[in-house]
């Protein structure tokens, strides 16, 4: 501004001398005039633009600094915001690897129960099988017997197969000792021996009494047994199948949630370098302005 003030005393001056000896010298003063007040015009609208240049510098003093603080404010929620979303999702991440290994280690149970009850119940089955077949054979053999006693045909059915099964049976059966000797002179005396046929006979039937009798126990403690094996299986195969959806959905959650985790990782580093920028351009502008 100084420059333009001096400026214009010059060209006040050059105007005067102008004026005065327009007469005797007209162009060349002239046109130093001219070229002094080209000079003072460029001046003036240079010193107009720094002052419109200054003046918009002091604005965005104003609002730049406010637009930064704003911009910092913004980051720093940002940031908190993330790193809450990031625990959270951290410790979700954590309950379900938990969840998940809980659930593999319920479903090994269970399977293992399983093929546990499924090892007895065939092995019960088999010790049942045999029982009631025996059962089913000795019961044959004494109606056999009793039929043949009360027939009077006792010889021939001595000769049978029957007839040496009923042998075991009387020393397999819980007899009294007169019983069994009776049945067991029977058995081996042959037809000849009939004189007490009527008490073999009652000893007999009680003996089949007592067979049949086991036979319907070992047949309910079976069909018992059945029923548990199938309601635990039933259950069993339940808790496998709910073990392993759980597995297969959480699986599937902890995948995403591990996404989820790297994304909020980098938008946190992002956004704190941001920050950083802005905290250290602003601290710059506060310094100049």
């Amino acid at each position: 501004m100084a420059c333009a003030f001096r400026l214009a005393v010059l060209v006040g001056l050059a105007a005067g001398v102008s004026a005065s000896g327009e007469a005797s010298a007209a162009n060349p003063i002239r046109r130093v005039v001219s070229l002094l007040q080209q000079m003072q015009e460029k001046v003036m609208a240079e010193g107009k633009k720094e002052a419109e240049l200054y003046e918009k510098y002091q604005c965005y003093c104003k609002t730049g600094t406010g637009d930064l603080s704003a911009s910092i404010t913004s980051a720093e929620g940002k940031i908190e915001q993330d790193t809450s979303s990031l625990q959270e999702a951290e410790a979700q991440k954590t309950q379900l690897e938990q969840d998940l290994a809980q659930h593999k280690s319920d479903r090994a149970d269970a399977k293992d129960a399983l093929a546990k009850a499924t090892a007895m119940r065939e092995k019960e089955a088999g010790i049942y099988s045999k029982d009631s077949s025996d059962h089913k054979t000795n019961i044959a053999a004494l109606k056999k017997a009793i039929a043949a006693l009360e027939k009077g045909a006792a010889g021939s059915f001595l000769q049978t197969n029957a007839a040496a099964r009923l042998r075991q049976l009387t020393i397999d059966m819980d007899l009294s000792s007169a019983d069994r000797d009776m049945v067991s002179a029977f058995l081996s005396q042959g037809a000849g021996y009939v004189p007490q046929s009527g008490q073999i006979i009652g000893i007999m039937k009680q003996m089949l009494d007592t067979m049949e009798k086991d036979l319907e126990e070992l047949t309910g403690v079976e069909n018992k047994a059945i029923a548990d094996y199938e309601a635990l299986s039933a259950a069993k195969t339940k808790e496998i199948e709910a073990n392993g959806a759980a597995i297969e959905s959480k699986t599937e959650r902890h995948g995403k949630v591990g996404l989820e985790i790297v994304a909020l990782k980098e938008d946190i580093d992002d956004t704190s370098k941001s920050l950083a920028d802005d905290q250290k351009f602003l601290a710059d502008l506060e310094h100049n302005c």
